[in-house]
């Protein structure tokens, strides 16, 4: 009787669980359904009240027409151009600085790590103004380098410190074997830590991804030249031109949001996985 009454409770309380969750994500695809409906409706029943959830007729020209009326072709190539860099250059720059942390023996990394994890405290706006000074002394102002150049420099504390936790997660013994078979560290580290971290490389892929994807502040400090935007620039700029063409806007905006919904969709797997194993192992 005590077990089938405990079984009750477990299962009432799974059923609230999954009713709380439920009503959760319907609260949170709330904005994302009406960016959708707002995107195939006109100007007028985008605001009519009380609002309608569906359009009449369907306004599939907001997404041709915007799409068209700025060149977003120009601005999704800038974009894919600081992504290919910036994702490559986080990728090498973390995995090999985490590498050294987590597996490599040297005086004062502990120290040294530290310190790097004490830059995640440090707000982005306390450096932006000598930053971009400096690269202004370069001449680097209206080019992709400020965007593109400084993931090649550790790839970012988080980054570092994921990937580090993770690492620490595999056997050493791999490690020694390896290097009883006359491995180097970089050996080691191509051909036993990185074929078995996949799902944290991955998970620093997305996040990389996702980042420069929505950066809109660094492109907006270091792009001048309206032909080097990024899409999100150019969705800034597309709201300032059409603020009262809304359908066009909520299209546009669904256009830009979609490779990320798709790539997280297909990569969540991965991205579960490599966030569940960090940390596992201090």
């Amino acid at each position: 009787m005590i077990k089938v009454r405990r079984k009750k409770k477990i299962s009432i309380w799974r059923i609230l669980v999954y009713i709380l969750l439920i009503a959760g994500s319907i609260i949170m695809m709330f904005p994302f359904a009406w960016l959708i409906r707002s995107s195939l409706m006109g100007t007028a029943q985008i605001f009519t009240f009380p609002p309608e959830w569906v359009p009449r007729p369907f306004v599939w020209s907001n997404y041709s027409e915007s799409l068209t009326i700025v060149p977003f072709h120009k601005y999704f190539l800038n974009t894919m151009t600081i992504e290919l860099f910036a994702v490559s250059g986080v990728l090498i720059s973390s995995t090999v600085s985490a590498y050294s942390f987590a597996r490599l023996r040297w005086p004062g990394r502990d120290i040294i790590f530290a310190c790097v994890l004490s830059t995640m405290m440090l707000p982005y706006a306390v450096t932006l103004i000598p930053v971009f000074m400096g690269w202004k002394a370069l001449g680097a102002v209206n080019t992709f380098l400020p965007l593109t150049v400084p993931a090649w420099f550790g790839g970012g504390a988080f980054n570092i410190f994921l990937l580090r936790q993770f690492f620490r997660t595999i056997p050493r013994e791999l490690d020694e074997a390896a290097y009883m078979d006359g491995a180097s560290p970089l050996k080691v580290l191509i051909t036993v830590i990185i074929p078995l971290s996949k799902p944290a490389i991955i998970v620093v892929a997305l996040f990389t991804f996702i980042g420069a994807w929505n950066d809109f502040l660094g492109p907006l400090i270091y792009l001048n030249d309206d032909s080097k935007f990024t899409l999100a620039l150019g969705l800034a700029s597309f709201k300032g031109m059409y603020n009262a063409q809304w359908g066009y806007l909520m299209a546009a905006s669904a256009t830009i949001v979609a490779p990320i919904i798709v790539l997280f969709f297909f990569m969540q797997r991965y991205f579960i996985e490599g966030i569940a194993l960090t940390g596992t192992k201090g």
